[in-house]
């Protein structure tokens, strides 16, 4: 007896089309997104970075990669930038727009509590300097959207929708 076909699964001639499809939609509407991750040890203490392309402390992240989920990308941004590691469930916080560089960029933000590193990164090409921060003496060249983004945490401002 012939087994029903499985709705959900695509055909022979279906997936191909999609893909085209979906090339086109990204080349015509195409949308990045990245991952950031404020990521708090058993101190309170938030984890950051300071890259060596761009100016300033902020928090560990990236771009989602293909074949890869937002909490995967968040996961792997935190061990690459720091060696750290989740020792909760994340939370996402919020969804933003980031413009600064192209009017297509959105971005996750992921709240980590019980973060842990057991060997401190060493500085590379991509990353500077890392370090956990008592929230009352971050270092004087965290970026604003980084402080911003710390208040909206505290429940000392409303979140916002830009980053």
């Amino acid at each position: 007896m012939k087994q029903p076909r499985d709705p959900g699964a695509l055909g022979p001639v279906r997936k191909p089309l999609l893909q085209v499809l979906h090339l086109w939609f990204r080349m015509k509407r195409g949308l990045t997104l990245g991952v950031r991750a404020a990521a708090f040890d058993d101190k309170g203490r938030v984890f950051l970075v300071r890259h060596t392309y761009v100016p300033g402390w902020q928090f560990p992240g990236g771009g989602v990669e293909v074949d890869e989920t937002a909490l995967e990308s968040m996961e792997r941004e935190l061990f690459e930038e720091g060696n750290v590691t989740l020792g909760a469930a994340p939370q996402l916080f919020g969804v933003y727009f980031n413009s600064r560089i192209t009017n297509r960029d959105h971005v996750l933000l992921y709240v980590c509590r019980d973060v842990r590193c057991q060997v401190p990164k060493v500085p590379d090409k991509e990353i500077a300097e890392t370090g956990f921060f008592a929230l009352d003496a971050l270092p004087e060249t965290t970026t604003q959207s980084t402080r911003q983004r710390l208040k909206e945490i505290a429940g000392e401002d409303e979140v916002a929708q830009v980053w």
